[in-house]
C-alpha cells in the first residue's frame, strides 16, 4: 500500500505543483524526507519572504503555488503576506507541520490546537484532516478551492506522524484525474440587457481592475474600450497593471477615496467596470458614490465583493467571458468621437542625486527592456510611477494589494523564478526593502535575473503623506537615518552600488544583468495628498 506521503507526492506531481517554497522545521521534515529529484525546493530565509516569493511566483505564471510553513509560529511569520495574497486573489496552496496527533492537545511545543485558526481570515478554507487517510482528499480540495473564482490562498495543517500510514490505494486516480472549472459567462437575456444599455449610453466609461490583468482578458479589455470609443481608469490601489498605460484610452488611475472617484468620473452616465471591487478606497474624503446621473454595472469573479458594494449593480462573471461577448453583441462601434489622448511624456533626469522620484520612472520606461517585469513596493512614490509607467502585455506588474510591506522584493524573487528568462525590477522604498531583506539571499542562491532598485528617501514617505491629511502635526518614527542597503546587499553575497549620477543611472537601467544585482538611488523627499 503507498504511504500517504507517496500519495500527496504524486497528486503534486498531477496539479504541477513541483515547486515547494518553505523554511523547514522539526514537523515538516518527515514530508521533506527523500525529497523527489523532479522537485524543486526554494528555501526563504523567514516565512514571510517565503509567502512572497509563493505569491510572485503564482501571479506570474497565472497557476497555484505550494507553501510549506513551520507550524503556527511560521505561519504567523507570514501572516503580513499572506494579507496581501489574499487581497490579490493569489491561488496558494499553504501547508504546515502540525504536532504528532497524540500529542496536539497535552500543551506541547509546536503543537497548536486551532492551528486552523491562525491564519484566518486571510485564507478562504482552514482544515485539519481528521485522519490520515483524509490528507490526500484534503489537500485535493485546498487545490481546486485555491483555483476557482475568486482564487485565493487556503490552508491545511498536516500532524508529522500522518506522512507514514497507509493510503487508500484506489483515491489516488480518483483524486488526480478530477477536473473542477468555472463557467462565467451571460446568460443571453443578461448579456442582451447589458449591450443595450453600453449603446444607449452617452459617455460610457471603463474602469478596469486586477481581474482583467489576464491572458485571456487583458486583450479583450482593450479591443472593449476601442469598440466603445470610450475613456478607461485604472481602479484605485491597482496592485496589477490591467490596461496598457501608453493607450491613448487610458486616463490613469483614480484615486482612493469617495469624492475622488466621482470627481474624475464626472461627465459621464454609465459606468463599465471589468474585474475590480467597486471600490477600494483608502483615503477619507466622503462625497456622492458617482456623478449625478451616471449609472455602474461592475463585472467580476467575487461575489463577495459584488454584495459588498454599496451602489451599482453587479455580475458574478468571467471578466475574458463577458468582454468577449460584449464585442460580439455590440459589432459596430457607436458614433462618438474618441477621446484625445493624455500627453505623457516624462520630466528629465536630474544631472546629479538626488533625483525626483518620477524622473527616475521616466527614466525606466525609457531604458528598460520591454519584456521587463516591474514589482512596485515604492508607496510614497506610487502616483508618480503610474504617471511614467509604460507596460502594454498581462502580468507586467505586481504591488502589495493589502498595503502591507515586505512583498515587494521577496515577491521579485518568486517572479524571476517563474519565468528566469525575462528580467525583472523590483522597485523599492529604503523602509520597505527592511520587510522582505531575507530575499536578496534566495536571489543570490537561485542566480536570478533581478535589479533591486531602492530609492532613498530616508524617511517612512508615504507615511509623510499621511501627517496633514489625517490631521496630524509631530508624529515619531518616520525617519530613517543610518541605513546602508548596499553593504546589507552585499552582506548576502550580492553586486550592489549607490548610483549618484543621471548617465550612470540610464546606463545601468539599460542593461539588466544576468544575476540579481542592487542598486540604490538617492530622492528627494516628496509628498502628495492622497485621494
Amino acid at each position: 500500500m503507498p504511504t500517504v506521503r507517496e500519495t500527496t507526492y504524486h497528486l503534486l506531481r498531477t496539479w504541477g505543483l513541483t515547486t515547494v517554497f518553505g523554511n523547514p522545521g522539526s514537523n515538516e521534515l518527515p514530508f521533506l524526507d527523500g525529497f523527489p529529484p523532479d522537485f524543486r525546493y526554494v528555501l526563504g530565509l523567514h516565512e514571510g519572504a517565503v509567502l512572497a516569493m509563493a505569491d510572485g511566483y503564482a501571479q506570474a505564471r497565472g497557476r497555484p503555488a505550494l507553501v510549506n510553513l513551520h507550524s503556527a509560529a511560521g505561519l504567523g511569520n507570514a501572516m503580513g503576506n499572506l494579507a496581501n495574497a489574499r487581497a490579490s486573489q493569489t491561488p496558494l496552496v499553504i501547508t504546515a507541520g502540525q504536532q504528532a496527533r497524540s500529542m496536539i492537545g497535552l500543551g506541547v511545543v509546536l503543537g497548536e490546537p486551532a492551528m486552523t485558526r491562525v491564519p484566518e481570515p486571510h485564507v478562504k478554507w482552514a482544515f485539519e484532516p481528521p485522519g490520515p487517510q483524509d490528507v490526500p482528499r484534503a489537500l485535493s480540495q485546498a487545490f481546486h478551492l485555491a483555483t476557482l473564482p475568486p482564487a485565493g490562498p487556503v490552508f491545511v495543517s498536516l500532524p508529522w506522524d500522518d506522512w507514514a500510514r497507509e493510503a487508500d490505494a484506489g483515491q489516488i486516480s480518483r483524486l488526480a484525474s478530477r477536473r473542477v472549472r468555472a463557467a462565467g459567462a451571460l446568460s443571453a437575456e443578461v448579456l442582451a440587457e447589458t449591450a443595450g444599455r453600453l449603446r444607449q449610453a452617452k459617455a460610457p466609461v471603463l474602469v478596469v481592475g486586477p481581474e482583467a490583468d489576464e491572458e485571456n482578458a487583458f486583450a479583450l479589455v482593450v479591443a472593449l474600450a476601442e469598440r466603445l470609443r470610450a475613456p478607461v481608469w485604472t481602479a484605485p490601489t491597482p496592485p496589477r497593471c490591467p490596461f496598457p498605460t501608453r493607450h491613448p484610452l487610458w486616463r490613469g488611475v483614480l484615486p482612493p477615496s469617495i469624492a475622488g472617484v466621482a470627481e474624475r468620473l464626472a461627465g459621464h452616465d454609465l459606468v463599465l467596470v471589468l474585474g475590480a471591487p467597486v471600490f477600494r478606497y483608502h483615503a477619507y474624503r466622503p462625497g456622492p458614490w458617482l456623478p449625478e446621473g451616471a449609472d455602474l454595472i461592475a463585472v467580476g469573479g467575487d461575489p463577495e465583493a459584488a454584495a459588498r458594494s454599496a451602489f451599482g449593480d453587479a455580475l458574478v462573471a468571467d471578466v475574458g467571458a463577458v468582454a468577449g461577448q460584449l464585442l460580439d453583441a455590440i459589432p459596430d462601434p457607436p458614433a462618438r468621437p474618441a477621446p484625445a489622448p493624455v500627453d505623457r511624456s516624462g520630466p528629465p533626469l536630474e544631472d546629479a542625486a538626488p533625483f525626483t522620484a518620477g524622473a527616475v520612472f521616466a527614466c525606466m520606461a525609457r531604458c528598460l527592456p520591454r519584456d521587463v517585469r516591474l514589482v512596485n513596493e515604492s508607496t510614497s512614490n506610487t502616483a508618480q510611477f503610474w504617471e511614467q509607467l509604460d507596460l502594454d502585455r498581462p502580468r507586467s506588474m505586481f504591488f502589495p494589494a493589502a498595503g502591507g510591506l515586505g512583498f515587494g522584493l521577496p515577491a521579485a524573487v518568486g517572479v524571476a523564478l517563474a519565468d528566469p528568462g525575462r528580467p525583472v525590477v523590483a522597485v523599492l522604498g529604503d523602509g520597505a526593502a527592511q520587510y522582505g531583506v531575507a530575499g536578496l539571499w534566495t536571489a543570490v542562491q537561485e542566480h536570478l535575473p533581478v535589479t533591486f532598485v531602492v530609492l532613498n528617501n530616508g524617511a517612512y514617505g508615504a507615511l509623510r503623506g499621511f501627517v496633514s491629511q489625517l490631521g496630524v502635526t509631530d508624529a515619531p518614527g518616520l525617519d530613517l537615518p543610518g541605513l546602508d542597503v548596499v553593504r546589507i546587499a552585499e552582506g548576502y553575497g550580492m553586486p550592489a552600488r549607490r548610483v549618484s549620477e543621471g548617465k550612470e543611472l540610464a546606463a545601468e537601467l539599460a542593461k539588466p544583468g544576468r544575476g540579481p544585482r542592487l542598486l540604490e538611488v538617492p530622492i528627494r523627499a516628496e509628498t502628495r495628498p492622497l485621494g
